[in-house]
């Protein structure tokens, strides 16, 4: 598996490597977390997180099922508020704001930081409807003609225009199932979020439709910063430059993507990723 994964970050674009470098090569970073705990009653689910997320990077969260990669996702945009029994400690900040903090509006919050399920959930409204519904309830759109452009920007930011221009008023869930994961993107992205959090986006597709989203992954990063959860080492390898390996509910090591594969720092990254354990 190790060679594999090596073979992936090989073929990677020859100059990737070099964009992601600016000034000293390290970029700033749009969010922060230090010191989070997660408690699910009177269980602890995460230990003490200090991870660092920069901005127009992908971060890929990898480890084995239970280890707390998608509780600590949803710790990024508050979506274990609506959790009966779930406490949160410790500091998220999103450019430099606790994104707990009591003047934050977690309605708000996750339009700035949206959020694509591992499973897609298309809206049961048509396709325009469904990239529409953002921008409505936020006010983003000052009439038809401004919510048609945001509907179209949308779409071709997630590689679906082209397929589905002609189909705008057909219901979301007559798409395929990876033309509705580019749909749930697009929705995404038309209340113009500065982060999307991806949870396992490409586990319920097939070969074809998870080659276009890690191709628009790489695309995105440009305007966003992604964070993603994936079981697929490979994938992770592909889309992300930077990747933390999350264990029993402990952060045990974030560095770049090609280091933690290559030269993990910790014997229990190199035995994930080596598929001892997992």
């Amino acid at each position: 598996m190790a060679t594999t994964i090596q073979t992936q970050l090989k073929l990677r674009p020859s100059g990737d490597r070099r964009a992601d470098q600016r000034g000293d090569g390290a970029p700033a970073n749009k969010m922060t977390a230090r010191g989070v705990a997660v408690f699910y009653g009177a269980k602890q689910a995460l230990k003490g997180i200090d991870l660092d997320i920069p901005e127009n990077r992908v971060l890929a969260l990898i480890g084995p099922s239970g280890c707390g990669k998608s509780t600590f996702l949803r710790c990024l945009n508050r979506m274990n508020d609506t959790i009966d029994g779930c406490r949160v400690e410790g500091r998220i900040a999103l450019d430099g704001e606790d994104v707990y903090g009591k003047t934050i509006d977690a309605v708000q919050l996750r339009a700035r930081v949206g959020m694509v399920f591992q499973k897609p959930n298309p809206f049961p409204k048509s396709i325009y409807d469904n990239i529409a519904y953002g921008p409505r309830i936020h006010g983003l759109a000052s009439g038809r003609d401004e919510l048609d452009e945001v509907v179209q920007t949308s779409l071709k930011r997630a590689g679906l225009w082209a397929e589905v221009k002609d189909r705008l008023r057909e219901p979301g869930t007559s798409l395929s199932g990876g033309q509705q994961q580019r749909l749930c993107i697009a929705r995404a992205i038309a209340v113009s979020p500065e982060v999307i959090l991806m949870d396992e986006p490409c586990s319920a597709l097939d070969p074809i439709a998870t080659a276009h989203i890690e191709e628009l992954i790489d695309e995105l990063r440009a305007n966003y910063t992604i964070v993603i959860v994936t079981h697929n080492m490979q994938q992770a390898a592909r889309v992300s430059q930077r990747t933390a390996f999350f264990h029993l509910g402990e952060m045990v090591e974030c560095d770049d993507t090609e280091d933690i594969f290559t030269n993990p720092r910790d014997e229990r990254t190199q035995g994930y990723i080596t598929g001892r354990y997992g």
